[in-house]
């Protein structure tokens, strides 16, 4: 039996997480990593709480009820969950040997002498498990913000999460882990669920009924470049359908354990990389009926602020009881979109999704949300937009869904 359609959270207008951090706060983060004080000694909670306020301040304000930390937490969107799973190995340098060097996060930071460091990095050194004694940044960015949210409002709060297969798809086959810790990607992905359900369980504890999953990864299926790499990659098992389907699964798998009131979603991230750079180019028609129908997550964040992600045609074969949000708006570009222009796009893709429900635009509606492409600063800082362009971006978000919708 298909699981009902959930609605409030995802709200009409939405973000997606991460937001410009205030200089303090960065000046702060310099000096701890400049001058290699602790955190408690430059300041770091006093910055970070009283900016996490003002944000979450920002959003009330401009009527966006999924409010969340804007990341400031964290130095990159991932954050540091995987860092404190018992069994994972950070890397401080890695051959280039071990990577997907068509993969597109690996590409971009490949250096001259053939090392890599894809961002920060982790392997599995030993089985994977979850201490929640350990486990508490994820806790932590919840806490920062229930703090300046009424209890009753606690429900709509997002927390956005790095996807279970980030830092599988980076590595060669089978150089996710190390061979003490794990004889296949089955077993693998078997603990990296189990460790997703309980970072999950201590979250539904603490009072989050509403997570994003942010995955680049997913949007690289997309690529044909990627593709072809993978196809050309002699030491791949199975097809790249067969690598969509197990990471599906790994989704299904890490949150089938939530309750019902837990709402769900996945960002198919195409990159706001430092300077404004994307990643992932491809339409979502090569994904779409597999990811929409078989993937039981409640929504799907999409990116659509240009023609490299194709049309909206994919979007009839999302299912009856699952929402997506059209990423319309861009956090790329300083320039402010044309409201009516924007209005006009989303109509758009609820005519497809009506079509593909056999529905009127009214009712395929009730499944569409709006919100920018990606997050604003999903590294601390060099990004394009300024403080005064996010505001108005967010703003706009919020005006457009008012006129389509009419409701939170």
């Amino acid at each position: 039996m298909a699981a009902p359609l959930h609605s409030a959270p995802p709200f009409r207008a939405e973000h997606m997480g991460s937001l410009l951090r205030p200089e303090n706060l960065l000046e702060v983060r310099a000096t701890i990593r400049d001058k290699g004080v602790s955190e408690d000694e430059a300041g770091l909670p006093a910055v970070e709480k009283a900016a996490v306020g003002d944000v979450v301040k920002l959003q009330q304000e401009l009527g966006l009820k999924a409010v969340n930390s804007g990341e400031f937490n964290r130095t990159r969107f991932w954050g540091h969950m995987w860092d404190e799973f018992e069994g994972t190995i950070a890397l401080q340098e890695a051959e280039s040997s071990m990577f997907r060097l068509y993969h597109p996060d690996v590409v971009s930071l490949i250096e001259k002498d053939r090392k890599v460091m894809p961002g920060d990095s982790v392997i599995a050194g030993s089985k994977l498990s979850h201490d929640p004694k350990k486990s508490l940044s994820n806790l932590h960015e919840l806490q920062l913000v229930q703090a300046f949210v009424p209890k009753s409002e606690w429900g709509n709060i997002k927390l956005t999460m790095i996807t279970p297969a980030w830092f599988h798809m980076r590595y060669k086959q089978g150089k996710a882990y190390s061979p003490e810790a794990y004889a296949n990607d089955a077993e693998y992905f078997q603990d990296v669920a189990k460790v997703y359900q309980a970072e999950l369980d201590m979250l539904y504890k603490a009072g989050l009924r509403n997570v994003q999953f942010d995955d680049p990864g997913m949007a690289y299926f997309c690529s044909q470049a990627f593709r072809k790499g993978w196809e050309e990659d002699k030491d791949n098992i199975g097809t790249v359908e067969d690598l969509l389907d197990a990471y599906i699964k790994l989704y299904n798998d890490s949150i089938s354990k939530l309750p019902a009131d837990f709402h769900t979603g996945i960002h198919l991230c195409r990159g706001n990389f430092i300077g404004g750079r994307h990643f992932a180019e491809g339409a979502y028609d090569i994904i779409a009926k597999k990811l929409f129908e078989d993937l039981n997550v409640n929504t799907f964040y999409l990116e659509y602020d240009t023609e490299r992600a194709g049309g909206f045609e994919p979007l009839k074969y999302l299912p009856k009881n699952k929402n997506v949000v059209i990423g319309a708006i861009s956090t790329k570009l300083r320039e402010l979109e044309d409201k009516d222009a924007v209005k006009e796009r989303v109509l758009k893709a609820a005519d497809f999704i009506a079509e593909g429900s056999n529905q009127t635009r009214e009712e395929a509606l009730k499944r569409v949300c709006i919100s920018p492409q990606c997050g604003f600063s999903t590294h601390e800082s060099g990004y394009p937009l300024t403080l005064e362009n996010q505001k108005a971006k967010l703003a706009l978000i919020r005006k457009i869904a008012d006129e389509i919708w009419g409701e939170a």
